[in-house]
Protein backbone atom coordinates (compact mmCIF):
# COMPACT_ATOMS: atom_id res chain seq x y z
CA UNK A 1 0.00 0.00 0.00
CA UNK A 2 3.02 2.37 0.85
CA UNK A 3 4.47 1.51 -2.66
CA UNK A 4 1.02 1.98 -4.57
CA UNK A 5 0.43 5.32 -2.81
CA UNK A 6 3.73 6.66 -3.65
CA UNK A 7 3.98 6.21 -7.08
CA UNK A 8 0.47 7.70 -7.30
CA UNK A 9 1.43 10.82 -5.67
CA UNK A 10 4.71 11.06 -8.29
CA UNK A 11 1.71 10.64 -11.11
CA UNK A 12 -0.91 13.83 -9.21
CA UNK A 13 1.93 15.85 -8.53
CA UNK A 14 3.45 14.89 -12.21
CA UNK A 15 0.10 15.70 -13.85
CA UNK A 16 -0.53 19.02 -11.68
CA UNK A 17 2.23 21.28 -13.76
CA UNK A 18 0.08 20.47 -17.25
CA UNK A 19 -3.03 20.78 -15.29
CA UNK A 20 -2.36 24.48 -14.52
CA UNK A 21 -0.70 24.91 -18.28
CA UNK A 22 -3.89 24.14 -19.23
CA UNK A 23 -5.54 26.43 -17.20
CA UNK A 24 -4.15 29.29 -17.81
CA UNK A 25 -4.08 28.30 -21.81
CA UNK A 26 -7.85 28.69 -21.20
CA UNK A 27 -7.37 31.95 -20.24
CA UNK A 28 -8.29 31.28 -16.83
CA UNK A 29 -6.87 34.02 -14.62
CA UNK A 30 -3.73 33.03 -12.97
CA UNK A 31 -3.78 34.32 -9.18
CA UNK A 32 -7.63 33.28 -9.05
CA UNK A 33 -7.88 29.94 -10.15
CA UNK A 34 -4.74 29.32 -7.63
CA UNK A 35 -6.46 31.10 -5.24
CA UNK A 36 -9.63 29.36 -5.44
CA UNK A 37 -8.09 25.94 -6.11
CA UNK A 38 -6.34 26.02 -2.31
CA UNK A 39 -9.35 28.33 -0.59
CA UNK A 40 -11.46 25.95 -1.31
CA UNK A 41 -9.44 22.48 -1.24
CA UNK A 42 -8.09 23.98 2.48
CA UNK A 43 -11.78 24.86 3.84
CA UNK A 44 -13.24 21.22 2.75
CA UNK A 45 -10.11 19.32 4.34
CA UNK A 46 -10.28 21.65 7.52
CA UNK A 47 -14.21 21.05 7.39
CA UNK A 48 -13.66 17.24 7.30
CA UNK A 49 -10.84 17.27 10.39
CA UNK A 50 -13.03 19.41 12.40
CA UNK A 51 -16.07 17.31 11.93
CA UNK A 52 -13.42 14.12 13.22
CA UNK A 53 -12.37 16.12 16.23
CA UNK A 54 -8.76 15.99 14.59
CA UNK A 55 -8.49 20.01 14.74
CA UNK A 56 -10.36 23.15 16.10
CA UNK A 57 -11.44 25.81 14.43
CA UNK A 58 -9.17 28.11 16.89
CA UNK A 59 -6.43 26.88 14.75
CA UNK A 60 -6.54 29.22 12.25
CA UNK A 61 -6.29 31.92 14.76
CA UNK A 62 -2.63 31.69 15.34
CA UNK A 63 -0.37 33.63 13.04
CA UNK A 64 1.78 30.79 12.31
CA UNK A 65 -0.62 29.18 9.96
CA UNK A 66 -0.87 32.45 7.61
CA UNK A 67 2.87 32.85 7.79
CA UNK A 68 3.49 28.77 6.40
CA UNK A 69 0.30 29.90 3.96
CA UNK A 70 2.31 32.90 2.68
CA UNK A 71 5.48 30.62 2.24
CA UNK A 72 3.92 27.40 0.90
CA UNK A 73 0.91 28.72 -0.99
CA UNK A 74 1.09 32.48 -1.79
CA UNK A 75 4.73 32.99 -2.75
CA UNK A 76 4.93 29.38 -4.12
CA UNK A 77 1.79 29.10 -6.40
CA UNK A 78 1.39 32.59 -7.30
CA UNK A 79 4.77 32.90 -9.46
CA UNK A 80 4.12 29.50 -10.62
CA UNK A 81 0.74 29.94 -11.55
CA UNK A 82 1.53 33.35 -13.39
CA UNK A 83 5.07 31.55 -15.25
CA UNK A 84 2.90 29.08 -16.86
CA UNK A 85 1.54 31.43 -19.10
CA UNK A 86 4.99 31.49 -20.80
CA UNK A 87 6.92 28.29 -19.48
CA UNK A 88 5.89 24.56 -20.59
CA UNK A 89 4.78 22.64 -18.14
CA UNK A 90 7.84 20.60 -17.92
CA UNK A 91 9.89 22.91 -17.48
CA UNK A 92 8.00 24.18 -14.51
CA UNK A 93 7.85 20.74 -12.99
CA UNK A 94 11.80 20.55 -13.37
CA UNK A 95 12.29 24.15 -11.90
CA UNK A 96 10.30 23.62 -9.02
CA UNK A 97 12.13 20.56 -8.20
CA UNK A 98 14.80 22.75 -7.37
CA UNK A 99 13.44 23.22 -3.55
CA UNK A 100 15.92 21.10 -1.89
CA UNK A 101 18.19 22.77 -3.31
CA UNK A 102 17.36 26.20 -2.10
CA UNK A 103 16.40 24.36 1.89
CA UNK A 104 20.24 23.34 1.88
CA UNK A 105 21.30 27.02 0.81
CA UNK A 106 18.99 28.78 3.35
CA UNK A 107 20.18 26.67 6.23
CA UNK A 108 23.54 27.48 5.19
CA UNK A 109 22.82 30.94 4.93
CA UNK A 110 20.73 31.71 7.56
CA UNK A 111 20.71 29.26 9.41
CA UNK A 112 24.23 28.97 9.88
CA UNK A 113 24.19 25.07 9.60
CA UNK A 114 27.50 23.49 7.86
CA UNK A 115 26.69 21.22 4.89
CA UNK A 116 28.56 18.18 3.68
CA UNK A 117 31.09 18.81 1.05
CA UNK A 118 28.80 16.32 -1.27
CA UNK A 119 25.76 18.74 -0.64
CA UNK A 120 27.68 21.61 -1.46
CA UNK A 121 28.39 19.72 -4.61
CA UNK A 122 24.99 19.16 -5.50
CA UNK A 123 24.06 22.98 -5.41
CA UNK A 124 26.63 23.37 -7.97
CA UNK A 125 25.22 20.64 -9.92
CA UNK A 126 22.11 21.59 -9.95
CA UNK A 127 22.89 25.23 -10.34
CA UNK A 128 24.39 24.16 -13.72
CA UNK A 129 21.15 22.31 -14.85
CA UNK A 130 19.08 25.01 -14.25
CA UNK A 131 21.75 26.85 -16.40
CA UNK A 132 21.29 24.28 -19.07
CA UNK A 133 17.75 25.13 -19.15
CA UNK A 134 18.18 28.49 -19.58
CA UNK A 135 20.21 28.29 -22.46
CA UNK A 136 18.48 27.51 -25.31
CA UNK A 137 16.20 30.63 -25.00
CA UNK A 138 19.05 33.10 -23.72
CA UNK A 139 19.33 34.35 -27.09
CA UNK A 140 18.97 37.76 -28.63
CA UNK A 141 16.30 36.33 -30.37
CA UNK A 142 14.72 35.03 -27.15
CA UNK A 143 11.13 35.46 -25.39
CA UNK A 144 11.74 38.14 -22.57
CA UNK A 145 8.61 36.92 -20.73
CA UNK A 146 10.30 32.80 -20.86
CA UNK A 147 13.31 33.82 -18.92
CA UNK A 148 11.11 35.89 -16.20
CA UNK A 149 8.84 33.16 -15.71
CA UNK A 150 12.18 30.93 -15.12
CA UNK A 151 12.92 33.66 -12.34
CA UNK A 152 9.77 33.73 -11.09
CA UNK A 153 9.64 30.27 -10.57
CA UNK A 154 12.79 29.78 -8.86
CA UNK A 155 11.63 32.92 -6.67
CA UNK A 156 8.47 30.51 -5.72
CA UNK A 157 10.55 27.60 -4.93
CA UNK A 158 12.64 30.40 -2.48
CA UNK A 159 9.58 30.77 -0.79
CA UNK A 160 8.75 27.23 -0.56
CA UNK A 161 12.15 26.44 0.60
CA UNK A 162 11.51 29.01 3.76
CA UNK A 163 7.75 27.59 4.27
CA UNK A 164 8.92 24.27 4.11
CA UNK A 165 11.85 25.08 7.01
CA UNK A 166 8.91 27.13 9.16
CA UNK A 167 6.58 24.64 9.13
CA UNK A 168 8.64 22.14 11.00
CA UNK A 169 8.86 24.71 13.65
CA UNK A 170 5.50 24.77 13.60
CA UNK A 171 4.65 20.93 13.67
CA UNK A 172 6.68 21.49 16.49
CA UNK A 173 5.26 23.84 18.60
CA UNK A 174 1.43 22.31 18.08
CA UNK A 175 2.21 18.66 18.39
CA UNK A 176 -1.60 17.94 19.46
CA UNK A 177 -2.68 19.23 15.85
CA UNK A 178 -3.03 16.99 12.92
CA UNK A 179 -0.59 17.48 10.05
CA UNK A 180 -3.36 17.61 7.46
CA UNK A 181 -5.16 19.79 9.34
CA UNK A 182 -2.26 22.19 9.56
CA UNK A 183 -1.81 22.32 6.21
CA UNK A 184 -5.62 22.69 5.41
CA UNK A 185 -4.93 25.82 7.60
CA UNK A 186 -2.22 27.45 5.32
CA UNK A 187 -4.39 26.52 2.36
CA UNK A 188 -6.55 28.56 3.16
CA UNK A 189 -4.71 31.38 4.35
CA UNK A 190 -2.38 31.03 1.06
CA UNK A 191 -5.56 31.18 -0.92
CA UNK A 192 -7.15 34.05 0.37
CA UNK A 193 -4.24 36.11 -0.58
CA UNK A 194 -4.24 34.74 -3.98
CA UNK A 195 -7.84 35.76 -4.18
CA UNK A 196 -6.87 39.19 -2.47
CA UNK A 197 -4.18 39.24 -4.82
CA UNK A 198 -6.23 38.79 -7.87
CA UNK A 199 -8.83 41.66 -6.85
CA UNK A 200 -6.31 44.18 -7.19
CA UNK A 201 -4.75 42.56 -10.70
CA UNK A 202 -7.15 40.48 -12.88
CA UNK A 203 -10.22 42.14 -14.18
CA UNK A 204 -13.80 39.98 -13.80
CA UNK A 205 -12.29 36.71 -13.28
CA UNK A 206 -15.18 34.65 -13.38
CA UNK A 207 -15.73 35.25 -16.77
CA UNK A 208 -12.66 33.82 -18.21
CA UNK A 209 -12.88 31.06 -15.93
CA UNK A 210 -16.23 29.59 -17.95
CA UNK A 211 -14.37 27.62 -20.83
CA UNK A 212 -14.24 23.84 -20.10
CA UNK A 213 -10.82 23.91 -20.11
CA UNK A 214 -10.62 26.17 -17.31
CA UNK A 215 -13.33 24.62 -15.47
CA UNK A 216 -11.81 21.07 -16.07
CA UNK A 217 -8.26 22.41 -14.57
CA UNK A 218 -9.53 23.91 -11.77
CA UNK A 219 -12.08 20.59 -10.66
CA UNK A 220 -9.12 18.67 -10.93
CA UNK A 221 -6.56 20.90 -9.40
CA UNK A 222 -8.70 21.07 -6.07
CA UNK A 223 -10.31 17.65 -5.87
CA UNK A 224 -7.22 15.67 -6.87
CA UNK A 225 -4.25 17.73 -6.66
CA UNK A 226 -4.81 19.63 -3.42
CA UNK A 227 -7.21 17.52 -1.73
CA UNK A 228 -5.97 13.25 -2.59
CA UNK A 229 -2.62 14.41 -3.58
CA UNK A 230 -1.98 16.12 -0.11
CA UNK A 231 -3.63 13.72 1.64
CA UNK A 232 -1.58 10.94 0.88
CA UNK A 233 1.12 13.02 0.97
CA UNK A 234 0.81 13.69 4.78
CA UNK A 235 -0.55 9.65 4.85
CA UNK A 236 2.93 8.55 3.46
CA UNK A 237 4.77 11.15 6.48
CA UNK A 238 3.10 9.51 9.11
CA UNK A 239 3.99 6.09 7.52
CA UNK A 240 7.31 6.36 6.84
CA UNK A 241 8.97 9.90 7.43
CA UNK A 242 9.17 13.36 5.83
CA UNK A 243 12.01 12.31 3.70
CA UNK A 244 10.85 9.25 1.60
CA UNK A 245 7.72 10.43 0.66
CA UNK A 246 9.86 14.30 -0.71
CA UNK A 247 11.31 12.10 -3.50
CA UNK A 248 8.58 12.48 -5.66
CA UNK A 249 10.53 15.82 -6.55
CA UNK A 250 13.13 13.16 -8.52
CA UNK A 251 10.16 11.52 -10.53
CA UNK A 252 7.67 14.28 -10.77
CA UNK A 253 9.56 16.34 -13.77
CA UNK A 254 9.84 13.27 -15.59
CA UNK A 255 6.05 12.49 -15.89
CA UNK A 256 5.78 16.48 -16.52
CA UNK A 257 8.36 16.74 -19.23
CA UNK A 258 6.72 13.13 -21.01
CA UNK A 259 3.20 14.06 -20.48
CA UNK A 260 3.40 17.41 -21.88
CA UNK A 261 5.53 16.16 -24.99
CA UNK A 262 3.03 13.45 -25.69
CA UNK A 263 -0.58 14.87 -25.16
CA UNK A 264 0.08 18.81 -25.31
CA UNK A 265 2.65 19.05 -28.13
CA UNK A 266 5.40 20.51 -25.48
CA UNK A 267 8.82 20.19 -27.31
CA UNK A 268 12.14 18.43 -25.46
CA UNK A 269 15.46 19.62 -26.94
CA UNK A 270 18.57 17.53 -25.80
CA UNK A 271 19.48 20.11 -23.96
CA UNK A 272 16.88 20.45 -22.11
CA UNK A 273 17.27 16.39 -21.29
CA UNK A 274 20.78 17.12 -20.12
CA UNK A 275 19.80 20.55 -18.14
CA UNK A 276 16.96 17.60 -16.39
CA UNK A 277 19.16 15.16 -15.61
CA UNK A 278 22.20 17.54 -14.35
CA UNK A 279 19.22 18.93 -11.78
CA UNK A 280 17.62 15.44 -10.47
CA UNK A 281 21.81 14.58 -10.13
CA UNK A 282 22.20 17.53 -7.85
CA UNK A 283 19.30 17.37 -5.73
CA UNK A 284 19.84 13.06 -5.17
CA UNK A 285 23.46 14.44 -4.21
CA UNK A 286 21.96 17.05 -2.10
CA UNK A 287 20.05 14.90 -0.17
CA UNK A 288 21.77 12.10 -0.35
CA UNK A 289 22.69 11.91 3.30
CA UNK A 290 19.08 11.48 4.35
CA UNK A 291 18.06 8.69 1.72
CA UNK A 292 20.73 6.54 2.34
CA UNK A 293 19.78 6.95 6.40
CA UNK A 294 16.37 6.17 5.26
CA UNK A 295 17.36 2.94 3.42
CA UNK A 296 19.05 1.72 6.51
CA UNK A 297 16.27 2.39 8.92
CA UNK A 298 13.84 0.57 6.38
CA UNK A 299 16.76 -2.18 6.10
CA UNK A 300 16.94 -2.07 10.28
CA UNK A 301 13.11 -2.13 10.69
CA UNK A 302 12.86 -5.57 8.12
CA UNK A 303 15.76 -7.32 9.97
CA UNK A 304 13.72 -6.85 13.51
CA UNK A 305 10.24 -7.88 11.20
CA UNK A 306 12.14 -11.06 10.11
CA UNK A 307 13.74 -11.43 13.57
CA UNK A 308 10.47 -11.32 15.54
CA UNK A 309 8.78 -13.77 12.84
CA UNK A 310 11.00 -16.38 13.22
Amino acid sequence: MILFNYLLICLIFGTTFLAIKIGVDAAAPPFFSAGLRFFVAGLVLYVWMVGRKKASFSLLLHKEMLLTGIGLTFGTFATLYWAEQYVTSGIAAVLSATGPIMILVLQMVVMRQKPTPRSVWGCIIGFSGVILLLLPSLTLSASGWWVLGCIAILIGEFFYSWGALYSKRVIQRFPEASPIALNAAQMIYGGLLLLLLSAFTEHDPFASLQSPGAIGSLLYLIVIGSMVGHSLFYWLVAKTNPVFPATWLYVSPLIALSIGAMFYGETISWITILGVITIIAGIVMVNLDNLNQLFRRRKSESKKLREVHS
